[in-house]
């Protein structure tokens, strides 16, 4: 029992300091650098807690943004990912576009986190058309 509580009181601790830290690290990196911050090898500090206990404090840490309020979605997409692979699950971290934001001048861009290819952290929005997964899956050759 007290293991359990230590364990939930460090994952807190390691998702708030994280969350906090996120705005600086994510900046105005491109792409590439924004997903070296969703690590597809990772230690498994938090495989005893389960998803759904993740996915409720991941939301509940950023409900209130002081800072990435535009890019909501990275911030609770990146922490999702993050802290559900360091509980030794295999989530997909996915982004996607609004079509209709194509010819303007800011393109509109949202992420979601699916485990077993349902969402858990946010959920794709109506219009967005997806264009990345991360991780990418490899199909498999045809026999």
């Amino acid at each position: 029992m007290a293991d359990g509580l230590v364990l939930r009181v460090l994952f807190r601790v390691h998702l708030w300091l994280s969350a906090r830290l996120m705005p600086v690290l994510v900046g105005r990196r491109d792409f590439e650098s924004v997903l070296k911050l969703a690590p597809l090898h990772s230690p498994a500090p938090y495989r005893d807690l389960p998803w759904t206990y993740i996915v409720h404090r991941v939301k509940r840490t950023v409900r209130h943004p002081w800072l990435m309020r535009d890019r909501r979605c990275l911030r609770e997409g990146l922490l999702g990912f993050r802290f559900l692979r360091m509980a030794g699950l295999d989530p997909e971290l996915r982004f996607g576009v609004d079509a209709k934001s194509m010819h303007e001048p800011r393109l509109s861009a949202h992420c979601w986190v699916c485990l077993d290819g349902k969402p858990v952290v946010s959920d794709s929005q109506p219009g967005m058309v997806e264009i990345y997964r991360h991780p990418a899956r490899m199909k498999a050759p045809a026999a």
